[in-house]
């Protein structure tokens, strides 16, 4: 395990606009193991707009120049970059500045400084997450149904947990997607109607009482009907 993995929030998004290829797939492999959802391109601004994430990582401090959303900014200056610089991206509104070349772990840091800031308190979450006869514990990541254990794959598991936090609220597939494969572009894949419905043939034998894990056709999925 890297050092600090544990300490990552899977619901933590990070933008990677990096123009250099070899880099951005450095920062997209290793963020990712560390526990971050990470999507990554050269256009910051497009990847602001389709990932809507909390934090990015700005590889080109030129883009601050046109930068408008409200999100956190780190940038990665320039090798040849100066104290000139550095004041100039902190002016245009970047939130913390590393010098290239930069140390993968002070990154990473930084990264949790910032969100730090950045973030709003949130409150406790609960222990347990229930829906209809549905219960999560989310310490053991227990899942049973009408009090019969389910035994879930982790991607199952993460789909019906964010499903399970509005379950009648329909969600659309790219939004999922993003949400829990941290696809950036779903284009076509059956990767979630798969998943769903290995999930509901599993939620069904523990309670076939209640439809659980809905498709609504064209649309997407929700985890309880009327």
């Amino acid at each position: 395990m890297r050092r600090g993995a544990s300490l990552a929030r899977m619901s933590t998004a990070l933008a990677i606009a990096e123009p250099e290829s070899a880099t951005r797939g450095f920062l997209e492999r290793h963020l990712a193991s560390d526990g971050f959802r990470v999507v990554a391109g050269d256009d910051p601004l497009r990847l602001v707009e389709d990932a809507r994430p909390d934090l990015v990582v700005l590889g080109d401090a030129s883009a601050l120049e046109r930068w408008s959303p409200d999100v956190p900014v780190i940038v990665l200056g320039d090798p040849e970059a100066d104290a000139v610089d550095r004041v100039r991206a902190f002016r245009r509104g970047c939130d913390d500045y590393l010098d290239r070349p930069f140390d993968y772990d002070e990154l990473v840091e930084r990264i949790r400084a910032v969100l730090r800031r950045t973030s709003p308190a949130e409150p406790e979450p609960p222990e347990v997450v229930e829906a209809g006869p549905l219960a999560i514990d989310l310490r053991t990541r227990r899942v049973a149904v009408g009090g019969a254990r389910v035994v879930l794959a982790q991607k199952e598991y993460e789909l019906l947990l964010e499903l399970a936090g509005e379950p009648e609220r329909v969600f659309p597939k790219e939004e999922l997607l993003r949400t829990v494969w941290g696809f950036r572009s779903p284009g076509r894949t059956r990767t979630l109607d798969s998943h769903a419905s290995r999930l509901r043939r599993k939620l069904r034998a523990a309670h076939p009482e209640t439809p659980l894990v809905l498709n609504v056709w064209g649309v997407g999925y929700r985890l309880l009907g009327d």
